[in-house]
């Protein structure tokens, strides 16, 4: 009798071994695969010439692993711009260029543009040379051939910049002050289509086409030429033609609203071909074709009222791109959605001021180790960097 209990207390154990090893590989599988992270608190580092961020509008990352934002020095206070004062009110701190580009380790490699760049608006970008640079700095993105694109959100900002990598003007899609409603497809500079309040801009390598989140006042996805500038195509919700006619406010229990609300705040295109948009008071991700077809739609939060809750979104590094990763400013934390479906997987961050917390979680991009990193505006000003929680340390993976 005594061995049978001797017995079943070993197989007792080892079943509840082999269970915890599970349950051990199951929490470990978990947080490797992109659905769990942990803030780097050390990134980026202190910034050089007492440079402070303002409103930090958009991030991305390109080719090389290099971070790129676009900030807004024109947000920052006469306090904490103290030295730039007359006379200096203060030690520091200076309003920094608006494009600035990091490591993944978060040292500064190049900052330039916008009117805390020296000369940088008298004769590198000048209405002259076609060249309107926004009044409300807004999104960014960098394609396959190292140029950076920008947009602007402030009053008459109807226009998308075209920059190379060291910011030389390139292109310009639009007219400042002037715009055309959401079915414009001419009107611009150069023949381009014009805008209205582009909120971000992102380029298919594929087909060399600029996907356009047109915006803040048009109610559209357009797409141009990337060299160019040319028009393409353009689309509404559902896959329809826009209208500008005000839908009034966000009623979660409403039927879902046959028109995108503004802003249409992002568009990001998946490995396979399917382009997401950010369709941000109305809580949703719609998914659609090249073409413009409509596909699927996903709510988040759908009771979300304020800002609403779908403001960016990047997609997972594995390369079937399983989940997609949407910051919302208004609850202030990264949901992780399944792809397929839009169920939620995860979350992190929290409305907050402390690392690894947000206010106004605005933009957020993907390397290619799998870290995220993050933009705040309205009084957040800040950048952060997301590690996947497995790596305890706050180091990439090499």
């Amino acid at each position: 009798m005594k061995r049978l209990l001797v017995g079943l207390a070993v197989m007792l154990s080892m079943t509840l071994g082999s269970q915890a090893l599970a349950a051990e590989y199951d929490v470990a599988k978990k947080r490797s695969d992109g659905t769990e992270f942990k803030v780097d608190p050390y990134w980026p580092k202190v910034l050089p010439n007492k440079w402070l961020l303002g409103q930090v509008a958009g991030v991305a990352v390109d080719r090389r692993d290099h971070i790129w934002i676009i900030q807004r020095p024109g947000s920052l206070t006469e306090d904490e711009a103290g030295a730039a004062q007359t006379p200096p009110r203060s030690d520091c701190c200076r309003p920094a260029p608006s494009v600035m580009r990091f490591d993944r380790e978060g040292n500064l490699l190049a900052a330039w543009g916008g009117p805390a760049d020296p000369g940088f608006l008298t004769t590198r970008c000048t209405p002259a040379i076609g060249c309107e640079w926004p009044t409300n700095e807004h999104g960014i993105f960098v394609d396959h051939n190292d140029n950076v694109w920008i947009a602007g959100n402030g009053a008459g900002n109807h226009q998308v910049l075209k920059f190379s990598r060291d910011g030389t003007f390139l292109l310009q899609i639009g007219k400042a002050g002037l715009t055309g409603g959401s079915n414009a497809t001419t009107g611009g500079l150069n023949g381009t289509p014009l805008l209205g309040q582009p909120a971000d801009i992102e380029v298919d390598p594929a087909t060399n086409e600029a996907y356009i989140a047109d915006g803040y006042q048009n109610k559209r996805v357009l797409v141009v030429d990337a060299t160019t500038g040319r028009y393409k195509r353009h689309w509404g919700a559902y896959g329809s033609m826009p209208n500008d006619v005000a839908p009034g406010p966000y009623d979660p229990s409403a039927a879902p609203a046959r028109q995108f609300r503004n802003p249409v705040h992002c568009v990001r295109i998946a490995n396979d071909g399917l382009v997401y948009v950010c369709d941000r008071v109305n809580n949703r991700i719609q998914v659609f074709q090249k073409t413009g077809t409509f596909v699927r739609e996903f709510f988040v939060e759908r009771d979300t009222l304020g800002n609403g809750s779908i403001w960016d979104l990047d997609l997972s590094v594995d390369s079937r791109q399983r989940y997609l990763y949407n910051a919302d400013g208004e609850n202030n934390k990264v949901w992780i959605l399944n792809r397929q479906s839009g169920a939620t997987v995860n979350t992190f961050g929290r409305n907050g001021r402390y690392a690894g917390q947000f206010h106004w979680i605005h933009n957020l991009a993907r390397d290619s180790q799998g870290n995220i990193y993050t933009a705040e505006v309205d009084t957040g000003k800040r950048a952060q960097k997301f590690v996947p929680a497995h790596d305890h340390h706050g180091r990439d993976h090499k």
